[in-house]
């Protein structure tokens, strides 16, 4: 494990960075990568970012004015992924064994990359890139600031989660006084619909079942309700939190099957059950609040699998 100075010695040295972001990408793995990617081409660096999945419209201003071009990486860079597998082909199978470092602060992440730093206090990986970037004396503008500020609003909730710490707030408001749009930020992300994520939560709600007295709620994601919507990988992100959200429930569960064959478990938990505890009986992981883990199996047995877990976890755990 190495510290954020040695991370930003390693990126000092470096160039023909790749960054990867995670499958189903998310504010914070956007917000990380193309934050990074800014920071160290101010430096004079060759950068560029792949995810393995496409960028949808509500997370495309993140790479407004960023100049990529198509080179052979000397150096892979991982923001945000806890597990290999979650860089999603092809990037798994083209850089299997060749990622140089993973910044990263999910507590479950396996170390795959060849230098590694973890910090699992970080609300968020952006949190972890704002420290590298100061380290690395990035004179840190709007456009940089407002992918940091992306990042952290969308791993935190807009504030509202378990893992928010004072940091947190002191980093957000530097984002704010450096120029982050905070206000367009959070209406974009929580506060705007297509219509596309209203017909996906209307056939989600539709989904919901109830287990455990009602103490756990599972919804289900296929690919035909994706079709049948319209929706884009946008439209998509956060329909997890569903849930957890309603009253009673203490662990929320969605079932997404995935393109490749196989189902992808999203659990959601309320403090003090730990969703990253569940997950992992099945080789997955993420925080105590929000951790996956994926099946290939049928979506039923998948559920099965799950609900007969939770049990166990309830039946062991009392609040």
């Amino acid at each position: 494990m190495i510290s954020l100075t040695e991370v930003a010695d390693f990126l000092r040295a470096a160039d023909d960075i790749l960054i990867l972001s995670h499958q189903y990408p998310d504010g914070d793995t956007l917000g990380s990568s193309t934050a990074l990617c800014r920071g160290l081409q101010k430096m004079g660096k060759r950068v560029m970012i792949k995810c393995s999945d496409p960028i949808g419209p509500k997370f495309r201003y993140l790479f407004d004015g960023i100049e990529q071009q198509e080179f052979t990486p000397a150096v892979v860079v991982a923001v945000d992924i806890a597990a290999l597998q979650l860089i999603g082909e092809p990037n798994l199978s083209l850089y299997r064994g060749k990622i140089d470092l993973c910044i990263d602060h999910h507590p479950s992440n396996t170390c795959y990359a060849k230098q590694c730093c973890i910090d699992p206090k970080a609300a968020a990986t952006c949190e972890m890139i704002f420290d590298i970037l100061n380290i690395l004396n990035i004179d840190m503008d709007s456009q940089i600031a407002s992918c940091l500020y992306t990042g952290i609003v969308t791993d935190t909730g807009c504030f509202k989660y378990i893992n928010v710490t004072p940091r947190t707030y002191r980093i957000a408001a530097d984002l704010v006084e450096k120029g982050a749009q905070a206000h367009r930020i959070s209406r974009a992300m929580f506060d705007t619909k297509s219509r596309a994520r209203i017909e996906m939560e209307r056939r989600v709600m539709d989904s919901i079942a109830y287990y455990y007295d009602d103490r756990v709620a599972v919804i289900k994601i296929t690919l035909q309700m994706i079709q049948d919507s319209g929706a884009a990988e946008d439209d998509i992100e956060g329909l997890a939190s569903i849930p957890r959200a309603i009253e009673g429930v203490l662990i929320g569960v969605t079932i997404r099957e995935k393109t490749d064959g196989g189902f992808k478990i999203s659990l959601r938990a309320a403090p003090p059950w730990n969703a990253s505890e569940i997950c992992a009986v099945f080789g997955g992981g993420g925080h105590a609040g929000a951790a996956g883990c994926t099946f290939n199996t049928t979506l039923e047995d998948a559920k099965a699998q799950m609900l007969a877990e939770i049990g166990k976890y309830l039946d062991n755990h009392k609040a």
